[in-house]
């Protein structure tokens, strides 16, 4: 049997296609790996080659693809269950699911305010700091909110939301890379140093640092 092939954009950018790998990575799966650069004359056709959707990532399984980050993900959790991909606790892995789902989906000054793309890597050193809509500020309180509940409530154990790292902290780590690269002040909206530290340790975890110094090796 073929092994999982995980199909992704730049790593220097594509912050959707680090989630699943994040996931993948800590499931110690074994599974291929195609970079389909983004932005390109002939991006579309490449990945319409795994996905109609006309996105990455995408996750080809025995000859079935699997699109979207939380989809693979979740696909993730079924196959590794014993990976630790949602806390233990199930009040733990309520919570866990709800923000990674809010992140899934909201947050959307973020994204539009402070997109990644190639003048804006989520690798590397920051880029200038960003002046701060009120969305956008709202969204950083949500988020510095998020940060100081889950690590205040759950966080006992370990650097990440629940403690040990799950799936959720995976889907949160390119929010952290937003944080660096936009030099956003979580301060000035209400941390209290928890936002800071939490987003310092998904920066600092060994699989993201493989991913980035893949991204710098992209960018020459």
């Amino acid at each position: 049997m073929d092994k999982p092939k995980l199909i992704i954009g730049d790593k220097a950018f594509s912050t959707w296609s680090l989630r699943p790998w994040l996931v993948l990575k800590h499931c110690g799966a074994e599974f291929d790996e195609v970079v389909i650069h983004l932005d390109q004359p002939d991006t579309a056709a490449e990945i319409a080659r795994y996905s109609g959707a006309g996105k990455v990532p995408v996750l080809v399984v025995d000859g079935v693809s699997i699109w979207d980050s939380l989809a693979i993900s979740v696909w993730a959790a079924e196959q590794y269950p014993n990976a630790g991909l949602w806390p233990a606790d199930a009040h733990a892995r309520w919570v866990a699911r709800s923000v990674t789902c809010e992140m899934h989906s909201a947050f959307g000054a973020l994204r539009s305010e402070c997109g990644m793309g190639t003048d804006h890597p989520m690798v590397g050193p920051p880029g200038p700091a960003k002046v701060v809509s009120e969305a956008l500020a709202a969204d950083i309180r949500r988020l510095v909110t998020i940060f100081r509940e889950c690590r205040d409530r759950w966080g006992e154990g370990g650097p990440y939301l629940f403690g040990a790292w799950s799936m959720a902290d995976a889907f949160f780590t390119p929010v952290a890379a937003r944080v660096r690269h936009y030099q956003l002040d979580l301060a000035a909206h209400g941390d209290d140093g928890t936002a800071a530290a939490y987003c310092a340790a998904l920066l600092s975890q060994p699989h993201f640092l493989e991913w980035e110094a893949a991204g710098l090796a992209e960018r020459g």
